[in-house]
């Protein structure tokens, strides 16, 4: 299986060539040693190695026979490759020849060529001479088309007219570009001043065309034709502007036009100018409810012929609903903030705030069923923005404020009367005293935050806290009112005529208020009262409360004084109607001590319940305990007259019973201490309260007697 010698020296110069066959002889042998080994590694194997020598000779052959095969076939290939190299050789070697010769044709020739350049320049004059014979008589005709167009606009024949200017435009351009582009920009001027009269024709048409967009909304529904030709007019002058942007080479005079997009901004101008400057005076009261209504009523109105109608006169691509919508959306935007720098009342801001956030994308409005699916403003942003919608609130409160105020002053005037009426308040079905002042002031402070709930939560809550201010601040004037009240009647107690009666209807009307606070807040859950306007609320009760007690006291001390009285000329009749009779100086004494312990008792008494000594009618019981404690009878007189001084209802009857309690007066001394009496007459002061009058005694039998004076 190993090479020879020869075979070794015969493949050494190959090898040394092909260093990769080397390597790669190398790795077979390994293999086929390794392979050997693995079979031929018991000796029982090799009984087969005859039969593995003839697989792996004829394998070898077939090895051969394919890189024959293979080299064989690359040969024919290299063979085939030279021969087309040779052939192409002589090829590139006929057309070097063939180029060399045609370059020496081609230098004996030039001398030629500058004639030919003369010739050149000759057909090129040609050409530009032919050109301008062939448009002679455009040229000429220009101010005969100028008055034919002009005759054409006169008769509203726009698209005849249209089709006219553009032909002569087309012609002014062709002979501006020309000039552009040979640089006879000296020549322009010349050919702009014959083509004048274009101007004033694109002015006069675009004229026409801008009216007539300006009544495109009575147009489309009375006769869409002349919108249509105003439409296609301007397409066809946009196409041309596009075409000229779009080569970029020369643009002429007055290009591009722009028609179009001056189409949308004449159809916004005349939405906006139709509808969107209201006269100063419909910015306030009932003028700016029509005003917002008309514009409802209107912009519904318009943007249905634009869905229905306008729709269908204009390309696609216009949009024309869109820009519609969106056109009445910004200018109602801008409309509402002109309103809102008037100085509006709380109606006129009500309905502002009303229409922007709750009508305009109502069904009555922008989500009407004759405007959906195609109309969608919600995408176009709020009418308000929520920094204008808290202004406007704001000011809104400031406003309802303003008329709580003055509607609670005006409930506070119309109660302050009340508690001075000749009658007795009213009462409820409970007969407690009571009056509509709570009624009024909680169903004002409810229909304002009513109202306010049609629109935002927040003017809402607004409302609401500036209810609370407010009537904690009515509950002070109320309370200073009363304070008034009580002061008129501390100079005169007999106004007004109900006192406590309204004093009670005061306090059932502060427990009815805090009773009705809870029930504001209607839509969410209760809430508690503010501390500040319970404390408002306890200041109420506590002044009226305080009022009460006062004048209960002063009630209790009138009938502590009438008691007072009753009990002593109670005792004083049992005194004077007993007939009793003192026998000795002791008995006298022993009534006199009587006397003056009940009447210092009863008195201590009374003035420990509050009624002062000089208020006290028992004086008199220890005024009489004087007249019986006398000692001397002869001075009786001078006593009697000091005691009827003092109490001028005392009658005759009265001393007569008290000198006959005495039991040691005699007829003398009577006689004298009563006409005493008689000499002294006495008037009652105004001021004097009676105690005597009330009391009778029987009247004592006199004798018979003749003469004018007192009997004995």
């Amino acid at each position: 299986m190993g090479m020879s010698a020869e075979d070794e020296r015969a493949a050494s110069p190959r090898d040394e060539e092909w260093p990769e066959a080397e390597k790669a002889e190398k790795l077979a042998r390994g293999a086929a040693l390794k392979w050997a080994s693995g079979v031929f590694y018991r000796p029982e194997k090799l009984e087969g190695l005859g039969h593995y020598r003839r697989r792996e000779t004829q394998r070898n052959s077939s090895i051969q026979s394919r890189l024959k095969s293979t080299v064989q076939s690359y040969l024919e290939g290299v063979s085939t490759g030279l021969e087309q190299l040779r052939s192409a050789a002589q090829e590139v070697q006929s057309v070097c020849q063939d180029l060399g010769a045609a370059r020496w044709a081609l230098l004996d020739s030039a001398d030629h060529f500058q004639g030919l350049q003369q010739m050149r320049e000759l057909m090129e004059e040609h050409v530009q001479l032919a050109s301008v014979v062939q448009v002679l008589p455009q040229i000429f005709s220009v101010h005969e088309v100028f008055s034919h167009i002009l005759q054409l606009l006169h008769g509203q024949h726009l698209l005849e007219a249209h089709v006219e200017l553009m032909m002569v435009e087309q012609l002014r351009d062709d002979i501006l570009s020309q000039l552009h582009l040979r640089g006879l920009s000296s020549a322009q001027a010349t050919v702009l001043s014959y083509f004048s009269g274009l101007q004033e024709l694109n002015e006069s048409l675009a004229k026409q065309l801008w009216d007539i967009v300006g009544s495109s909304l009575q147009l489309v529904r009375e006769d869409p034709v002349l919108f249509v030709t105003a439409v296609r007019i301007i397409e066809r002058e946009e196409k041309i502007d596009d075409t000229l942007l779009l080569e970029a080479t020369f643009l002429p005079p007055g290009r591009p036009k722009g028609w179009r997009q001056k189409f949308y901004q004449v159809l916004q101008d005349t939405i906006t100018g139709a509808h969107f400057h209201a006269p100063r005076m419909d910015a306030e009261g009932p003028g700016l409810a029509r005003h917002l209504a008309a514009l409802q009523k209107d912009i519904v109105s318009e943007l249905c012929v634009v869905k229905d109608l306008m729709v269908q006169c204009v390309p696609a691509h216009y949009n024309i609903l869109s820009v519609c919508t969106a056109t009445y959306h910004q200018a109602l935007t801008s409309h509402l903030q002109e309103i809102l720098q008037e100085d509006l009342d709380k109606q006129g801001l009500f309905l502002i705030l009303e229409w922007a956030l709750r009508v305009y994308h109502s069904p009555e409005m922008m989500g009407h069923p004759d405007l959906l699916p195609e109309v969608d403003v919600s995408a176009l942003g709020p009418l308000m923005s929520s920094e204008l919608v808290d202004q406007t609130e704001r000011r809104y409160v400031m406003k309802v404020k303003a008329s709580v105020f003055e509607w609670m002053q005006r409930t506070l005037e119309v109660e302050f009367k009340e508690w001075f009426r000749e009658e007795e308040p009213e009462t409820d079905h409970q007969g407690f005293f009571q009056s509509a002042l709570p009624a009024i002031v909680m169903q004002m402070l409810n229909e304002n935050i009513q109202v306010a709930s049609l629109i935002t939560d927040s003017l809402q809550q607004k409302i609401y806290n500036m209810a609370l201010e407010e009537l904690e601040a009515f509950l002070g004037r109320l309370r200073e009112a009363l304070v008034q009240c009580g002061k008129e009647h501390q100079q005169d107690r007999a106004v007004p005529k109900y006192y406590i009666s309204y004093l009670l209807a005061v306090l059932n009307n502060n427990l009815a208020l805090s009773n009705s606070v809870s029930s504001l807040h209607s839509n969410t859950a209760c809430r508690e009262v503010p501390t500040s306007l319970q404390a408002a609320l306890d200041r109420m009760q506590k002044k009226a409360t305080q009022l009460l007690l006062e004048e209960l006291l002063l009630d209790l001390q009138l009938l502590l004084a009438e008691t007072e009285l009753l009990v002593s000329s109670q005792y004083l009749r049992a005194l004077l109607q007993r007939k009793m009779v003192c026998k000795s100086r002791e008995e006298r004494g022993q009534l006199c001590q009587r006397l003056l312990q009940d009447a210092t008792q009863l008195r201590e008494l009374f003035r420990g319940l509050g009624l002062d000594r000089s208020q006290q009618s028992l004086e008199a019981v220890f005024a009489l305990r004087e007249l019986i404690s006398l000692k001397d009878p002869a001075l009786l007189s001078l006593e009697v007259v000091g005691f009827i001084t003092k109490y001028p209802d005392v009658s005759d009857e009265h001393i007569s019973t008290l000198l006959d309690i005495r039991g040691d007066v005699s007829k003398e001394v009577r006689h004298v201490v009563l006409e005493m009496m008689a000499q002294h007459p006495q008037v009652l002061p105004e001021a004097y309260q009676p105690i005597f009058s009330t009391i009778l005694v029987p009247v004592p039998e006199l004798p018979f007697c003749l003469r004018k004076g007192k009997c004995a």
